[in-house]
């Protein structure tokens, strides 16, 4: 099959591959092999504030927010941002145009009737993307998400021809972290990640879509990851939700498809107070249900969830099915809406459809 060759440059600089002609294992390569960088092992502790920085001996990482919006009138919207860094080798990078990392962004805005995707690449070292602490500063050029270093208080901004946002996050409760103590694990394998999450946020602010502007709020939704090797060669993509339940609690899922099995499943429930309580993939049902097709894609835009121990069963919908991001590396992300024995908001992503 004839892979398109920005799709390629990306699977490679998601895969830290510094051959062209290496194969992709995995989705966008995150199944290859990265025996030079730093592994994740069980009982690392994570340390805040340096942990909100970049980890230069692991191969991949990324700082995301979501948004689910309201305005005046009860329209919805949704916003995304995302800064990856992706390392050619391990360490810290030298300085200046030695620096040989990669770092890729990705905005978005969607409401019910439209949807928008944006993206940006810089080479590390000449100061046009990067992340600092005291204070926390993580950008690509223009976009940006910066505030004090115990990251309660974050400014979030990106502009494009066809829309912008500027957005103010707030909340007083705890980091939480993913998995055990932020080991969160990806396959029966082992694969895992290094994962926290902000799932407390408040946001305000402005969006505007074709340029037309509303004043928004609602919750927010931070995650970061880092990793070397989180797939196997054996998985294709994921399903990713994060919920926000209308009696304050709140939920992260993982569904890691595969070619051959079951999919991988696991995920965290979120008391309102912030204690988080792992879930057993066996506890939870996820179940896809009506396809849309986009781009010549066939994806899930309604899901069923169960979590019989937490008496949780919801129906999940998009709110813009055509929510597609048809950049270099394309998959689905958009804001979903949660209906049954819980109400609520969240996000899902969809990737390797």
């Amino acid at each position: 099959m004839k892979i398109k060759g920005a799709v390629l440059l990306v699977a490679l600089l998601l895969s830290g591959c510094d051959e062209p002609g290496t194969p992709e294992q995995g989705f966008a390569g995150l199944g290859n092999q990265a025996a030079d960088f730093a592994p994740v092992v069980p009982g690392k502790v994570l340390v805040f504030p340096a942990d909100h920085g970049p980890h230069g001996d692991f191969r991949i990482e990324w700082w995301y927010i979501t948004a689910n919006l309201k305005d005046a009138d009860g329209h919805d919207f949704g916003v995304q941002w995302t800064l990856f860094r992706n390392a050619l080798r391990p360490g810290n990078p030298p300085t200046g145009w030695a620096d040989s990392t990669i770092w890729m962004g990705h905005a978005a805005v969607t409401s019910a009737s439209q949807h928008y995707a944006a993206e940006r690449y810089a080479r590390g070292g000449v100061g046009q993307a990067g992340v600092s602490l005291a204070p926390f500063s993580a950008w690509i050029d223009d976009w940006s998400l910066a505030g004090p270093a115990d990251l309660r208080t974050l400014h979030l901004q990106a502009t494009d021809p066809r829309f912008s946002y500027h957005l103010q996050l707030t909340s007083s409760k705890p980091l939480v972290l993913q998995g055990t103590q932020g080991f969160s694990q990806k396959s029966a394998q082992g694969q895992a990640s290094y994962y926290y999450s902000q799932p407390f946020f408040n946001a305000q602010g402005q969006v505007t879509i074709d340029g037309k502007s509303v004043e928004v709020s609602g919750p927010a939704w931070l995650d970061r990851e880092w990793s070397s090797q989180p797939l196997t060669a054996n998985q294709t993509g994921w399903d990713w939700f994060s919920l926000h339940l209308n009696d304050g609690s709140a939920v992260m899922l993982y569904r890691m498809r595969q070619k051959q099995g079951e999919p991988y499943v696991t995920g965290t429930w979120i008391n309102p107070d912030g204690t988080a309580e792992q879930l057993d993939g066996k506890a939870i049902s996820l179940r896809p249900g009506n396809e849309t097709r986009i781009a010549g894609h066939a994806l899930p835009t309604r899901w069923t969830v169960n979590i019989p121990g937490k008496g949780l069963a919801i129906s999940l919908n998009a709110l813009n099915a055509k929510a597609w991001m048809n950049l270099s590396l394309p998959y689905w992300e958009g804001p979903i809406s949660l209906s049954g024995s819980h109400e609520g908001v969240g996000y899902l992503e969809m990737t390797g459809y």
